[in-house]
């Protein structure tokens, strides 16, 4: 209601302008075809007036935005200073300088130009689709499936603002670097509550350089003969893996470690009390919470098992992480080169299509033929 009360009080003070501008117009060129010296005889006539009021002590009413225009403007064609009365000289400067301020601000239109109006359109869509991503996220996913290059601050600048009281939901990444990162997994538990308040443990295992989730399972009752049983599943006989990094949860036990080795993995567990150790594991069992789990209740094992698989493969084919640069741990074939990209534009022969996730927690965003 704001701006449309200053969009209508904006073209009223131009519609006065208007007015003013034209009937002073008229009587101007009226007054041209006097003789001079009816001109001078009235400027007089119209003085002693003036210096009758200032005798009086009468005080004059405010000046508007267009009086003051109209004798700015006047006062080009003629020498003002001894014909002011009711301002002073400084004030009728400063009106002046008020007048170039105005006209240098329109004329020098501060400010990069905005993108196209379809480009806003889908970035806020895209930011009402999933609740959870930020700039940072958009911006990956524009350019790495839709070939559209734009800096993360301009599409926070388009995006629909949150109101207050809300958390932010947005993502953020470890930038800690493991200095043998091709030959490191890692593996840990999360709980989850189904909707009859039965306790079910999901078991995660990630690569840590390509941050692929290698394997997920789930269990009622987990046990170290059932964590060795997918490990095996996990890690094929020809791996090029060195390190198993998992904390120090009572499941995995001595015996299930030993078996670790002669897997030819060497165990590394972590810290007491230091979950920063196993980072990228914590991390990708917060992002399953954040992105999944915290907005559906699973009825029962079943179901649960179902949501985890499509959600790893949706985290593994179709999602920017952005410590990958950013990029996608398995990217599928029809991404678009990177040297392919533009800025801002989509080809005249390609469209955007949208994929549900998990009926319609994420999208997955493309490209096809028009």
């Amino acid at each position: 209601m704001d701006i449309i009360s200053s969009i209508f009080k904006a073209l009223y003070e131009i519609a006065r302008l208007v007015r003013t501008f034209f009937t002073s117009g008229v009587y101007f060129i009226a007054l041209c075809t006097r003789s001079r010296t009816a001109l001078a005889a009235e400027n007089l006539f119209l003085r002693k007036q003036l210096a009758f009021y200032q005798e009086r002590k009468v005080a004059p009413r405010r000046f508007d935005n267009v009086s003051r225009f109209i004798l700015v403007l006047l006062s080009r064609v003629f020498a003002w200073k001894g014909a002011l009365v009711n301002v002073t000289p400084k004030t009728f400067i400063g009106w002046h300088r008020q007048g170039f301020r105005l006209f240098w601000r329109w004329k020098s239109r501060p400010g990069r130009p905005p993108i196209p109006t379809e480009l806003r359109a889908l970035i806020r869509q895209m930011a009402r689709d999933n609740i959870g991503w930020g700039e940072e996220r958009i911006a990956n996913e524009l350019l790495l499936k839709l070939g559209i290059q734009i800096s993360p601050r301009t599409i926070r600048k388009y995006m629909p603002k949150r109101p207050k009281g809300q958390p932010r939901g947005d993502q953020r990444w470890s930038t800690f670097v493991a200095n043998h990162a091709k030959a490191i997994v890692a593996c840990d538990f999360l709980t989850v509550v189904t909707a009859t308040f039965k306790f079910l443990y999901v078991f995660v295992i990630i690569e840590i350089e390509t941050r692929k989730l290698i394997h997920t399972n789930v269990t009622d009752h987990p046990t170290a003969a059932w964590t060795l049983q997918q490990l095996r599943e996990a890690i094929p006989s020809d791996h090029t893996y060195r390190f198993l990094i998992h904390d120090r949860d009572c499941i995995f036990s001595a015996d299930l470690d030993k078996s670790i080795r002669n897997l030819g993995l060497r165990v590394l567990k972590s810290p007491y009390r230091s979950p920063l150790a196993n980072c990228f594991c914590e991390r990708v069992i917060g992002t399953l919470r954040r992105e999944c789990l915290d907005y559906l209740i699973p009825l029962g094992r079943s179901h649960l098992h179902r949501i985890v698989k499509e959600w790893a493969c949706y985290y593994n084919q179709s999602r920017p992480h952005m410590s990958l640069g950013p990029g996608i741990p398995s990217p599928p074939e029809y991404l678009p080169a990177r040297h392919q990209s533009t800025r801002h534009r989509i080809a005249v022969n390609q469209r955007v299509s949208s994929h549900p996730v998990l009926s319609g927690l994420h999208n997955d965003y493309r490209l096809e033929a028009a």
